[in-house]
């Protein structure tokens, strides 16, 4: 059976991918780090993918019936897929274009300057070549902030290009900010409801991106929908506190960044069952909150957080600089507190635990810990598989040392997304580069135009 994809797909460079729900594959021979405590790691083992789910995991895996594909993961480590909690997906064709931004000049470049030009088009094309960025980084499940829902037409695009790129992805629709559009939103949710996602059984679902906003989670409740909302600052943490007098907060709602809030609303945030993801490079490149991410925040009042790179307009797609880069500021916050004569300082974070926070956790800001975030039977396979003979990462010493502290993109091998090989010695499946370039340069172009915006690639 081939993946079937939407018009778009063939002008923008795709390919179908089979995928044959009896297919099996054997990853034999890796270092396996499963991240969950049931079933162990290996130094060196395999896992058994029937159709699109994992079969088995162990050292020396006992295969019966038709012979599996078996690749070769010698050399290499295996880990759950990445979970990108919060990413702008719709601004893809804007990558670094203010690598210098605060948050003033990402609004004004954003919501006010590109986004009210975006044709459905330019929607699908950017979410396309966001997702493959994912893919290409090992991250096999984003959720997308999509908000630029100036029409029907707009999230449809958006939504099409999730499904066509072969990632796992939640989108989360939301309006937008500035300018003309529609004004369809919310009560488009229970159209592209009926329209997409009608099964709970594929890779991509929906759920609403809004801020505290009583209306408009009630639409949201009312279609059985998760909610994700930008959330930081004392104004957030008062409202947050009026909706927990009334019994609007739950384990439904995910918040992004949390920077500068009271102890108050992280009592709440926790006991309301929520879940936090955190963003070490854009609170401090956008100058959001107090500017510290709110990592240390969140293990402080027992919250266990996903991680996110929120956009792409300032620096790349990449979770391996995301972890290391929350994992020194903890560490230098905690030692920072103790040498300052903290008596009860912070104890440091080990690679383990943030490990934990791009996968397990990321999973649960996603809502899909039944499907992903550990390497388990009975989960569905999305799998990275990371070069460990590569320059930059021989030899290896220590796994969780090697991913956390050290691998990057270019060591990410193999990618699997429900069973489906996305990703193979280091080549996105399945996407003509050449068309695909074509198709972002015509909408890159077409968006400048409109704009008015002359490119300057060393502008500060």
């Amino acid at each position: 059976m081939a993946q079937s994809l939407s018009s778009d797909a063939a002008e923008a460079g795709l390919t179908p991918i089979n995928l044959d729900p009896n297919r099996r594959i054997l990853l034999k021979g890796g270092t396996i780090i499963s991240m969950d405590a049931s079933v162990g790691d290996f130094v060196q083992g395999d896992i058994l993918i029937h159709g699109k789910k994992i079969e088995a995991v162990g050292a020396n895996v006992k295969v019966s019936g038709p012979p599996p594909r078996i690749i070769d993961a010698s050399n290499t480590i295996l880990i759950p897929g990445f979970v990108d909690c919060h990413r702008h997906s719709w601004e893809g064709v804007l990558r670094r274009i203010i690598p210098n931004g605060d948050i003033g000049k990402y609004t004004a470049t954003t919501h006010q300057g590109f986004a009210p030009y975006y044709r459905p088009h330019d929607m699908y094309v950017s979410n396309l070549i966001t997702a493959l960025g994912c893919i290409d980084a090992g991250i096999t499940c984003v959720i997308d902030n999509s908000h630029n829902s100036r029409s029907a037409a707009h999230s449809d695009a958006a939504v099409h290009a999730l499904f066509d790129s072969g990632i796992r992805a939640v989108h989360a629709s939301g309006a937008p900010q500035t300018g003309v559009w529609d004004h369809q939103w919310p009560q488009d949710l229970e159209r592209l409801q009926k329209r997409f996602f009608s099964s709970d059984d594929q890779l991509v679902t929906l759920r609403m991106f809004s801020g505290l906003d009583r209306a408009n989670y009630a639409v949201a409740r009312k279609l059985n929908l998760r909610i994700t909302t930008e959330f930081q600052g004392a104004a957030a943490a008062a409202t947050l506190e009026q909706f927990w007098n009334e019994k609007l907060l739950g384990p439904d709602i995910t918040y992004n960044h949390c920077g500068g809030l009271t102890d108050l609303a992280w009592q709440r945030i926790r006991e309301s069952g929520g879940t936090v993801d955190v963003c070490p490079r854009s609170d401090p490149q956008y100058a959001l909150g107090d500017g510290i991410p709110a990592f240390q925040k969140a293990l402080d009042h027992g919250m266990r957080p996903g991680l996110s790179v929120d956009n792409e307009v300032s620096y790349g797609t990449d979770i391996f600089t995301e972890m290391r880069v929350v994992f020194n500021i903890q560490r230098a916050f905690a030692t920072n507190r103790r040498v300052n004569g903290d008596a009860n300082p912070p104890k440091l974070v080990n690679v383990r635990e943030v490990l934990e926070c791009a996968t397990v956790n990321g999973a649960a800001c996603a809502g899909l810990t039944a499907k992903c975030g550990t390497l388990s039977p009975g989960k569905e396979a999305d799998i990275v598989m990371i070069r460990t003979d590569d320059i930059n990462l021989y030899p290896s010493n220590n796994a969780l040392g090697t991913v956390v502290a050290a691998a990057d993109i270019k060591n990410v091998d193999t990618v699997i997304i429900g069973g489906v090989i996305r990703k193979s010695g280091g080549k996105i499946m399945g996407v003509n580069w050449p068309k695909l370039r074509a198709q972002i340069d015509e909408s890159r172009n077409y968006l400048f135009q409109k704009a008015g915006y002359k490119l300057d690639i060393f502008s500060a």
